[in-house]
Order: C-alpha cells, then structure tokens, then sequence
C-alpha cells in the first residue's frame, strides 16, 4: 500500500510536517505516504501526526530489531534503546530457552528476543487490554500472551523454570511524568509510564517475586535510567539475585540484569559495563 506523490505534493507534505514540529520531516513524509492506502487515508493520517499522534500509532507499526510490529492506538511503543536489553537477553538466554516477558505491552520483546533465538518457550503478559489484544498479534505462534498484573496470570508451572525474565516495566517517577513529551503522556498508557514515587515500584515488585520463577542461573533484565542504575541494581541485589549494571553509549540504554545464582554459589555482587 502506497500513496505516489509528485515531488510537489511531496515537499508540501514535508512542510506541513515540519511545521508541526516534527524533526525528520522527510523521512516521516516517505513513511506516510508509503503506508497509507489511498488519499483520504493519507490525509488521516498527517491530520493525526500533525496533531501531536506518535507517528508509531499513525502508521500503525513501529520498527524494533528488525522486525516490524504493529502497534496500536494507546498502546506504549517500543522504543530503539531497548534493543540493547534484548541483545543482552540474547546472550544470556541458554538453548532452548524459557522466556517470559512481564509488562509486555505491544509483545516487542518477547517477538524480537524469539525470532533471535531457536527454540524459544514464549510467555507474556500485559495489564492492559488493548496491549494485550496487539501482543498477541505480534507474538502470534512465537508463544502465549496473558492479561494480568505482573506475574498473577501465568501458569504456576512456569515457577523455577524461566531463563530470561524481561520486564520493561515504567519506570519514570510520578512528579516527573508531566515533564514527559505530549506524545508519550498524552498516548501512552499511564500504567507503562508511571513507575511511583521514585520510579521503581513496579520493579521492586518484579524483583520481589522473581528468584521464585527464573531457573538456577536465569536473569531478569530490566531498563531503568541512568540515575536510577544504582538504586535499581540494589533492589535487584537485595531480592538475592547477582545484580549487574550495563550500558549503551550508543543507544542511551541503562540495563539492571539479576542473576539467580546457582545453589551453593550465593555469593551476591554488583558489577557495571558498557556495551
């Protein structure tokens, strides 16, 4: 599906999107008019973006390592820096491989860390139901997607058995949320964005429960900020995993990995580095 424009038609798109603010103008106009199945829907379209719409949920799919993944209006979009935690997860992840992805929202992660991986068990789970009803789009055969909150929904047999544990869990503090772009506060569910007064109760109880559920040497990764990384890695720490902290220059991604540690091997330690 396309809309051929003639280079003026084109330039005024770019125009009128760069008016409205948006940065890569040009590269926005291509993907529109690409996208868009006819006139009128193009002009739905840059009606939406212009309005402040990200241009993920007027397209109706976002890019995230390398596959594209149809995201839904209110529903969190995934976004580039966390690809660092699933290239992480992706080293770590022993094969075949347990995964279950917590606060899955549009499915990205388990989908990406899946199609990377031969032979992966895939579970996620998702509090919001629109996310819900897109991650099982995404994720498809690839595994199963529950609705729930946190851990509650999913099979109890799962319990000692995870390898990978992604938890893309909000993790903006409160008073800070209104500082966020109108995209993300505006569009974005509350619920993947507020992570309480400090921004990490979502994964304090993440962290809480999880050597219960990852297997003998499975992790849990989390993405939090830089400033939080300490902090973060403490709460990991202080559940009894070997917590590590690793970053990406690069990408601007901070990741807390908790190690459960094999029996008798329970010695706990926080490590950092860059990727």
């Amino acid at each position: 599906m396309s809309v051929p424009l003639s280079p003026l038609a084109l330039s005024s798109l770019v125009t009128t999107l760069r008016s409205a603010g948006c940065v890569f103008a040009e590269d926005e106009a291509d993907l529109i008019a690409a996208t868009a199945a006819g006139p009128v829907e193009l002009a739905a379209m840059v009606e939406r973006r212009v309005v402040g719409h990200p241009l993920e949920h007027v397209l109706g799919w976002a890019e995230f390592s390398g596959l594209r993944i149809a995201v839904d209006p209110g529903v969190f979009v995934p976004r580039r820096r966390t690809e660092f935690l699933i290239r992480q997860a992706a080293r770590l992840a022993p094969s075949p491989a347990v995964v279950v992805d917590l606060c899955c929202g549009s499915g990205a992660l388990g989908a990406a860390l899946a199609a990377a991986l031969e032979g992966v068990e895939l579970h996620a789970a998702d509090v919001e139901p629109a996310a819900v009803r897109c991650a099982r789009r995404n994720v498809g055969d690839l595994g199963r997607v529950y609705e729930g909150d946190l851990f509650a929904p999913l099979p109890g047999a799962l319990c000692g058995r995870v390898d990978v544990l992604l938890a893309n869990v909000p993790y903006v503090p409160t008073d800070d949320v209104a500082l966020l772009p109108a995209e993300a506060r505006v569009h974005e569910p509350l619920v993947a964005l507020d992570g309480g007064g400090d921004g990490l109760d979502v994964m304090r109880r993440v962290a809480a429960e999880a050597p219960r559920w990852l297997a003998p040497g499975g992790s849990l990764l989390v993405e939090t900020s830089e400033r939080q990384a300490e902090r973060a890695a403490e709460v990991v720490g202080g559940s009894g995993l070997v917590a590590r902290v690793v970053t990406s220059d690069t990408l601007y991604a901070t990741v807390v990995i908790g190690t459960r540690p094999f029996p008798g091997r329970g010695v706990l330690s926080s490590s950092a580095g860059r990727a």
